[in-house]
């Protein structure tokens, strides 16, 4: 065994240099010399360099020594002097990912494993993590997106499961992270991994081996390091992590789709399932050269192309293929500026033979880069369909073979309600198409057509690309289709089409829009809402959504002052009314659009027109606010109209701001608010649950709506029989379009609030059974409730959400739920 040893470890050694040479030629300057610092900040820890965070902070790597060169650079880049530590507290730095694969191009990150002992207590791990955020932080500065994570040595054994984060994939993989791992793992200092130096044919079971051999003093511990190994992994998995490459997909969508369709391929061969990383170990074993035949990227390649092939479906394999090729095409796109070192260029060049590629694709292909929004909408829309068929496919899998999930219930509710924000198509909701597929969607110019009802087209708003010019306009597709013209240009906006320096045209057929009031719309949309925001956090995504920033936009379709030229208009000049403007009793507010961007960060937008406009605004917005809801934290207000526009505007304001205190208000009291609209008056009822209006044109339906109102219950379900009353909180965190679950302990007894899309209310006394496997089974039928009934059907990522009520200090709280599973705070990776 000793001699296999040897000769693993010569293979290996030769191996990673020239990996980690097709990193570094890779990369740009500054990522190639930040990549060649890394062992040298992680090993030392002085006051001058990047990532120091205090005296006390872990660090040393094991088995590493700095050369007189690495510390001459020290001194002469941090003029700092620095010593050897005396116990290393790092086992060791391994890349993991594209790094050193055909994969990888200079826009890559750097994900680094940093591997320690168990022994390393929480404290010290936190401040190891802060040293590896403040080099993360040093990096970013330098333009480099470098992604530490902390690794403790026994966490694939043991099932340890961290906390889920934007790059940590929480309890959504495990073992199948591992085997990404140990498919890509590129050493860059520390202790040998054991994985690679046990023979791929080996019969007896993994554990039992490195066990033997570390017994025999083949496996020094002080050099070699063992993460566990992959004899087999649970079929369980593959659901969480079919929504983590999901959500991987959100902003890289031609790498997700690999990935998606590679887990999609090992479930078809379950329970034979042979693992890319024991077949990487193979070739590594039995070959005589180090070639693309080793390559990660091209295995993952062969894999999907191989089951693709054998299901027949030559659509998708078009689609990994092109995915492949873009992901690689920067160094095939380039003149060769590496010679003989540039496999990959070669590999590239014989796969597009190979497919039969002729120069016309290549051409499009190669101009990803310049592409317009005609072309992202086509690869989008191809890339989610792709998403949605390999996820709809392993949930098929699943099922069929009665799996349950690994993944716990709050990775599964935060994953799905991302997934919920970028991918679910729904009325007035703005749609972002271009998740790093093009750099530059802004165009020259836009058209906003008008179609009336009657027409050969559907009746609402159009937008081309082109200015309203008969011949240009010829044959032009249109863009995108919308029943109010805010929803186009709030969806022209947020995909960057439409840009401070486009020209934007519109074609009226009816209402009071013209290219003044449009551009000026426009502006007001780009002043009062940025583009980008950080992402949501978990925290946010445990909890019902709220809205973080509302822009208002009074009169842009309708305007009532429009046609007041040359009228006579009588009204009381001390105090004029907008509801009930002069002796006619007039709204001078003719329509109402609503763009917000909510806690969840999704953008949404609403129209409401005609005599109604006001009331319908209020209640449908403040039916969004549930009770212990925050009040939003940007609230813009803008108006259009031709005469009266700060009075129009103060007023509305006003009265939604007055609105929105008694929606959230604390006391618990029933509120009516009554307005006066036009020639009527209406009563705004703020209850518990809920928002809602009647019209009360004289004293006695007022008092008779009241009355019956103080006597009206939402439907109750009280299995048990008993007159259960419903708790406050429960109340308080009722939000309209989700279900929710509350669940109340009493001694051994469970009570179960259930709240539905509509705020209705369903009460479960004494429940007996476990909690967590209630909440799987929730998850798993919302999960299938759809997609069985047709290919095309859309998935449901609108899950409950689920929450325990407590008492704390004397206060009844409700806190998302959470599975009974150890969080230890390590950071588990992704890939």
């Amino acid at each position: 065994m000793q001699q296999h040893i040897d000769e693993y470890l010569a293979r290996a050694s030769l191996y990673t240099e020239r990996r980690r040479a097709l990193a570094l030629q890779s990369m740009s300057d500054t990522a190639r010399q930040t990549f060649e610092l890394l062992p040298l900040l992680l090993h030392f820890n002085h006051p001058s360099l990047p990532g120091f965070v205090g005296d006390e902070t872990p660090h040393g790597v094991s088995q590493f020594c700095a050369s007189a060169a690495q510390l001459q650079m020290l001194c002469n880049d941090f003029g700092c002097d620095v010593s050897e530590p005396e116990c290393p507290h790092i086992w060791g730095l391994y890349s993991m990912g594209s790094t050193a694969s055909m994969g990888q191009s200079t826009e890559s990150d750097l994900d680094i494993w940093v591997c320690h002992g168990s022994q390393l207590s929480i404290a010290k791990r936190a401040l190891l993590q802060g040293k590896c955020s403040a080099i993360s932080d040093w990096a970013a500065n330098r333009h480099v997106e470098l992604n530490f994570f902390l690794v403790e040595e026994n966490q694939f054994k043991t099932g340890t499961i961290s906390e889920l984060s934007a790059d940590n994939c929480g309890s959504a993989q495990h073992l199948l992270l591992l085997d990404e791992f140990y498919r890509t793992a590129l050493r860059i200092a520390g202790k040998y991994l054991v994985w690679y130096a046990v023979p791929a044919d080996m019969s007896m079971p993994y554990d039992d081996f490195v066990a033997e051999q570390i017994a025999n003093g083949v496996f020094d511990p002080d050099s070699w390091l063992d993460l566990g190994g992959l004899d087999a992994i649970p079929a369980e998995e593959y659901f969480g992590s079919a929504l983590w490459q999901l959500y991987k997909g959100i902003d890289s969508p031609y790498k997700a789709v690999l990935k998606l369709v590679l887990m999609e391929a090992y479930s078809a061969d379950y329970p034979h399932t042979r693992l890319l990383a024991c077949e990487a170990k193979s070739r590594f074993q039995n070959s005589d050269e180090f070639d693309h035949r080793l390559d990660p990227y091209f295995m993952m390649l062969q894999r999907v192309t191989d089951y693709l092939k054998r299901i027949s479906d030559n659509k998708r394999l078009d689609l990994v293929r092109r995915c492949f090729y873009l992901k690689n095409n920067e160094r095939f796109s380039l003149p060769n500026l590496f010679g003989h070192q540039d496999w990959p260029r070669q590999v590239m060049k014989h796969l597009v033979r190979e497919w039969q590629w002729d120069d016309a694709q290549l051409r499009y292909l190669n101009t990803r880069q310049c592409w317009g929004v005609v072309e992202v909408k086509a690869a989008y829309s191809e890339l989610l369909d792709a998403l949605m068929l390999s996820y709809r496919n392993l949930i098929h899998f699943a099922r069929r073979n009665d799996i349950s999930e690994s993944i716990n219930a709050e990775d599964i509710g935060i994953l799905s309600r991302k997934l919920y924000a970028a991918f679910e198509s729904l009325p007035g909701k703005v749609t972002q198409i271009n998740p790093q597929i093009s750099p530059d969607l802004g165009e020259t110019d836009l058209s906003f057509v008008q179609v009336l009802e009657g027409s050969a087209n559907a009746k609402g708003w159009y937008l081309y690309r082109q200015p309203l010019d008969s011949r240009m306009m010829v044959g032009e597709k249109m863009l995108e289709h919308a029943a109010y013209i805010s929803k186009l240009v709030a969806w022209g906006y947020f995909n960057q089409l439409l840009m401070s320096d486009t020209r934007v045209h519109v074609k009226i057929k009816s209402g009071e829009l013209d290219d003044v009031k449009l551009k000026e719309f426009t502006e007001d949309l780009r002043h009062a809402f940025p583009v980008k925001v950080p992402s949501a956090s978990n925290l946010a995504l445990t909890r019902p959504c709220e809205i973080n920033h509302l822009g208002i936009f009074l009169n842009l379709e309708n305007d009532p002052t429009a046609n007041w030229a040359g009228k006579v208009i009588e009204f009381d000049a001390a105090e004029p009314d907008t509801f009930a403007f002069g002796a006619q009793s007039e709204c001078l507010i003719g329509s109402i659009d609503l763009v917000y961007r909510n806690s969840w960060h999704e953008v949404r937008t609403l129209h409401f027109s005609g005599d109604q406009a006001v009331t319908d605004s209020l209640v449908t917005l403040l039916s969004k606010m549930h009770r212990d809801a925050n009040p939003p934290e940007h609230i813009d207000v803008f108006c259009y109209s031709s005469h009266f526009r700060p009075v129009i505007l103060t007023d509305y304001r006003q009265l939604l701001l007055e609105c929105i205190r008694h929606r959230l208000a604390s006391d618990n009291r029933r509120t009516i608010k009554t307005l006066t609209l036009g020639a009527h008056k209406y009563g705004i009822f703020f209850e518990e649950r809920g928002v809602s209006v009647k019209p009360l044109d004289n004293s006695i339906d007022f008092y008779t709506e009241h009355s019956s109102r103080k006597l009206e219950r939402m439907t109750l379900r009280l299995d048990a029989g008993k007159n259960l009353s419903i708790p406050a909180i429960v109340n308080a965190q009722a939000s309209e379009g989700l279900v929710q679950y509350f669940f109340e302990q009493h001694n051994l007894d469970l009570n179960i609030y259930i709240v539905d899309e509509q705020n209705r209310v369903e009460v479960y006394q004494q429940f007996d059974g476990s909690k967590d496997e209630l909440v799987q089974g929730i998850n798993r039928f919302y999960t299938s409730s759809r997609e069985f009934d047709s290919v095309q059907a859309p998935i449901n990522f609108n899950l409950p959400q689920y929450y325990d009520i407590i008492e704390e200090n004397g206060q009844v709280l409700v806190r998302p739920y959470r599975s009974p599973v150890a969080h230890d705070g390590v950071q588990q990776a992704q890939a």
